[in-house]
């Protein structure tokens, strides 16, 4: 069977309009065109979160019609204006904290731990604390508004609220059914794909200063317009093979920031599931964030300024690409 994925897209001559595109070796075509080709009236006139809220259908769908396509008058991915894959999802969760090095490192370079110890002993005990949270503990989730997804190629104005506007590259779990008090031995069941996202944060506006038994302040400097770039895909799960071994790489004007694997996560995709679906139910659609690897901007004390470009890739599920723009431009 042919590879395929989906996204939502407009043609640049008609930007007002998107529709759900199959894609197939970079080519793409309106799904709704398809399912008018082909006699497939469980696919017309859907977007891409109604066709995940009957995925099992749809899915057979698409199936069934990408092995007898072809793709030659589709249009070519420079035609097109790429929107957010899911366009739009109903809920995010984002599983913080999820990537040892990465919480090791910020250990360190934030320089958090008992007193008197020195960089190597620091390291030390945040390592002991991962294997320990690993073994006793759960994942750390808060949910970020829809408001902050974006496409994956759109600018990122970067907001007069923050001096540190940060980057994290992670893997996305696309969720294809309905689900409360899912079973880890279960979860994968319900994921109907993987995408990429960017859960852009605002570093100084994480910590609630004013009163600081609040803790963390996720809306502020998580939930920002354009603090979420999803896409440029929907890739199906059988296209995956292993979401747990997965390359991950962002470069900033240039330079390599993050290059790890999904293989460094603390708390895999079926657990997470496990824990948020026991506390919110699922929805069809719905995007899991499930953490970022190691190379932060805090890790560097370098942030994002006007001009720069991001590039994210993870393996099989393509780029994305923003241009960091100032506010007042």
């Amino acid at each position: 069977m042919k590879k395929f994925s989906l996204g939502t897209f407009s043609l640049k001559s008609s930007p007002q309009q998107r529709f759900a595109g199959l894609v197939v070796d970079s080519k793409i075509t309106s799904v709704s065109s398809l399912a008018e080709e082909f006699g497939v009236n469980t696919l017309r006139d859907q977007s891409v979160l109604s066709l995940l809220e009957n995925w099992e259908v749809s899915y057979a769908a698409l199936e069934s019609i990408v092995n007898k396509a072809s793709t030659s008058s589709w249009y070519s991915e420079d035609q097109l204006i790429f929107r957010p894959a899911i366009d739009l999802p109903r809920q995010v969760f984002c599983t913080g904290a999820n990537y040892r090095k990465h919480v090791v490192d910020l250990t360190v370079d934030s320089n958090v731990g008992p007193e008197g110890f020195n960089k190597d002993e620091l390291r030390k005990w945040a390592e002991d604390m991962m294997d320990q949270r690993v073994a006793t503990g759960e994942p750390y989730v808060f949910t970020k508004p829809v408001s902050a997804i974006s496409g994956a190629y759109e600018d990122l104005v970067l907001p007069p609220t923050t001096s540190k506007p940060d980057w994290e590259l992670e893997l996305a779990v696309v969720i294809g059914r309905k689900g409360y008090n899912i079973r880890a031995e279960d979860a994968m069941d319900y994921v109907a794909g993987y995408t990429i996202v960017n859960d852009i944060s605002a570093r100084d506006l994480i910590p609630r200063t004013d009163y600081k038994m609040l803790g963390t302040d996720w809306l502020r400097s998580k939930g920002q317009p354009g603090f979420l770039p999803l896409g440029p895909y929907l890739v199906p799960k059988n296209f995956v093979k292993d979401p747990h071994n997965l390359s991950m790489r962002l470069t900033v004007s240039g330079v390599t920031m993050q290059d790890e694997t999904t293989a460094d996560m603390l708390f895999g995709i079926e657990q997470q599931i496990a824990y948020i679906s026991k506390y919110a139910k699922l929805l069809p659609g719905d995007i899991i964030c499930t953490g970022s690897p190691a190379g932060n901007g805090t890790h560097y004390n370098r942030f994002l300024r006007d001009g720069d470009i991001m590039i994210g890739e993870i393996a099989g599920l393509g780029t994305q690409r923003q241009k960091c723009v100032s506010f007042d431009k």
